[in-house]
């Protein structure tokens, strides 16, 4: 397998990864960009102040590498992705993928009517580049809701699948606290090695035997929500030190799912959001964490040995 890894600045080794953070959002506007925040100006020039500031926050922590899973109908900016990267020599991974199945059904429909032209499109924009950016994807992000796996959400998995074992790519997934195992026995099953698998926001859930059923079955779980509202982090430290107990802390990734400039959504690091911001697990959690028992080498282990085994295709360390 070529374990290369596409930034959106070129190829880098696994071995180049560094600290990573596995699952941000550095722009989000729906069914955007727009022209506004393309173009050299006023707003594009507060973009990208706030967000070369929060990449040199988060390189204070010794972070060398970010993972956006933004997709096209969320707003993906590839060229605000390419001069974040060139500024600041950020490893930056984006994706491929799509977010809503209103956006599968109309890009479905424009392609031709067939499931077999989104993984076409996946497979083209990890291949030989996003539009005419000349930009790789280096990831595919696909999402699943809540209560069940809907028909086109099924039909994505398969898509997403079917470019995940035609380029080797990695999968990230989005999940409502439920469905992960569901979503793993799907890509599985239709050829995508389970190590190629991170199922994300599984910190939505406190389920222990959830938690355990995917892992067991050879994926990683991002506990990637840290600092969201709607539950205290104190909560998903919880589950996750009792992961690492079981002797879990080579399969689980970390990160916020933050937003640091969301056109028409909430600003970041304030009120509400005060620790919605990237730099949280290592200002708040960690200590959390290290209370707990957990390690520096296990932190490591997270942040570090993780992502580079995830991307190079690698099993996880075996439990011992």
């Amino acid at each position: 397998m070529n374990s290369s890894i596409n930034t959106v600045t070129g190829t880098i080794s696994p071995e180049q990864l560094g600290r990573t953070l596995m699952h941000e959002h550095v722009f989000v506007e729906y069914g955007g960009p727009s022209a506004e925040v393309l173009k050299p100006g006023r707003r594009h020039d507060e973009i990208v102040s706030i967000c070369t500031d929060y990449l040199e926050q988060i390189r204070a922590f010794g972070v060398e590498t970010l993972v956006d899973p933004t997709t096209v109908d969320l707003g993906r900016n590839v060229a605000l992705l390419v001069e974040l990267a060139g500024k600041t020599g950020f490893n930056i991974i984006c994706a491929t993928g799509i977010y809503s199945t209103a956006t599968y059904e109309r890009m479905r429909e424009r392609l031709g009517g067939s499931p077999e032209a989104i993984a076409e499109l996946f497979i083209k924009e990890l291949t030989e580049g996003i539009a005419d950016t000349g930009v790789k994807a280096g990831i595919i992000k696909v999402v699943t809701g809540a209560p069940m796996i809907d028909e086109e959400e099924h039909e994505l998995l398969l898509a997403a699948a079917k470019a995940s074992v035609a380029t080797g790519a990695a999968i990230i997934t989005h999940t409502e606290g439920i469905l992960g195992d569901e979503q793993q026995l799907i890509l599985t099953s239709a050829g995508v090695p389970a190590q190629r698998i991170v199922i994300g926001h599984s910190c939505l859930s406190r389920n222990f035997d959830y938690h355990m059923r995917i892992l067991k079955s050879g994926s990683y779980l991002a506990f990637d929500r840290f600092g969201m509202t709607g539950m205290p982090d104190e909560v998903r430290a919880a589950s996750m030190q009792k992961l690492i107990d079981a002797g879990r802390a080579a399969q689980i990734m970390v990160s916020h799912d933050s937003v640091w400039y969301w056109v028409g959504g909430p600003k970041i690091g304030s009120g509400a959001y005060k620790n919605w911001v990237p730099t949280n697990f290592f200002e708040r959690v960690i200590p959390m964490l290290q209370y707990g028992g957990t390690t520096d080498d296990q932190i490591e282990t997270m942040l570090r040995e993780n992502p580079r085994r995830f991307f190079s295709g690698e099993k996880p360390r075996p439990v011992v």
